[in-house]
């Protein structure tokens, strides 16, 4: 008689096999799609963004236009990026009740009250150096000023809570931002709103082609003051407790694919809502690649992020969200 061994094979016989045993799904509940929106006169403005083919700077009309096929598909929430029609020293349009990220907040939720509306909290959209908080009068390093930094993220989420946002997100990687903000919040009378935490941030080169479409990329210098060093682990569960202890809701690691393994000692190390970001330069390989017919982008599209989803994330941030719900990919 033939010794018995382990056959695998007979969970992988058929497509209703492998699906009826599959251990990670990914379901359009985790999916957030990222939005550009530009404040501007023309209400037809729709710009392509070279670097991310198929992703749009959008005039706020046109925005709503984009959305529509992918809310009808069942798109759950969106996160918002501002591109303000002038930058200053102090990225005043950020905090301004009339900016374009706060108009496009109140679009949205007039038009679909369920939608979750996640606001990205950063000056660098709205900077003329393109640094993430305010620089000392003169300086040319890029050194941001913490502190004197924090009153004006905390006016900007505010700004963007008053105007209808679901969940605030600070990705500046300012210290102290969480309790500065948290503070501010519930100062303001908005107790019950959650902060997204952008807790475990590297300094990636993968957000270029993201700084081509907010219009962010820094005049001088750099962000590796203020952004983590790629090569560190251990510092993002520093990051990521600090955050907590300071009112945090849910944590997010950016960029994803290249930090599955910082994912997972998140997720293993604190129980709540995590987040990971497949970041503009995650996108733009696949696609170009798909573009050049090197891939079957579709199959690689669906592998990202079932390997980010493996790792622990909940909440998948990612340029493909449009695409996956539109084409029937996730149901």
């Amino acid at each position: 008689m033939q010794e018995s061994f382990y056959r695998g094979r007979r969970l992988r016989s058929s497509a209703a096999m492998r699906e009826l045993v599959r251990e990670t799904r990914l379901v359009p509940s985790s999916l957030v799609m990222p939005y550009f929106v530009v404040d501007t006169p023309d209400v037809s403005f729709r710009q392509p963004v070279p670097s991310m083919p198929g992703q749009f700077q959008l005039s706020l009309a046109e925005l709503e236009k984009q959305m529509e096929p992918a809310v009808k598909a069942g798109l759950p929430a969106v996160l918002l990026f501002g591109i303000p029609k002038s930058k200053d020293p102090v990225g005043s349009e950020a905090y301004a009740a009339d900016g374009i990220v706060q108009r496009a907040v109140r679009m949205i939720k007039d038009r679909w009250p369920h939608l979750l509306v996640i606001t990205d909290v950063c000056l660098c959209e709205y900077t003329s150096h393109g640094h993430c908080g305010l620089l000392k009068e003169g300086d040319k390093t890029g050194v941001v000023l913490n502190d004197p930094t924090l009153e004006l993220l905390t006016r900007t989420a505010v700004s963007h809570a008053e105007a209808g946002a679901d969940i605030i997100a600070p990705s500046d990687m300012m210290d102290g931002r969480i309790q500065a903000l948290r503070h501010g919040l519930d100062k303001a009378g908005f107790y019950n709103l959650p902060i997204m935490s952008y807790a475990v941030k590297y300094a990636s080169a993968y957000y270029g082609p993201f700084r081509d479409a907010a219009e962010s990329t820094p005049q001088f210098g750099d962000r590796r003051t203020y952004q983590m060093d790629p090569a560190n682990a251990r510092e993002a569960l520093r990051e990521a407790s600090a955050d907590l202890d300071e009112g945090a809701d849910m944590l997010m690691v950016k960029p994803a694919g290249p930090y599955q393994d910082i994912i997972r000692l998140v997720a293993d190390n604190f129980d709540v809502p995590l987040a990971a970001y497949q970041v503009s330069g995650e996108y733009s390989l696949i696609r170009a690649a798909g573009q050049q017919g090197w891939i079957d982008e579709e199959r690689l599209i669906m592998e990202s992020l079932i390997g980010i989803r493996r790792s622990g994330a909940s909440i998948l941030i990612t340029y493909f969200a449009e695409e996956l719900l539109c084409k029937g990919l996730v149901r």
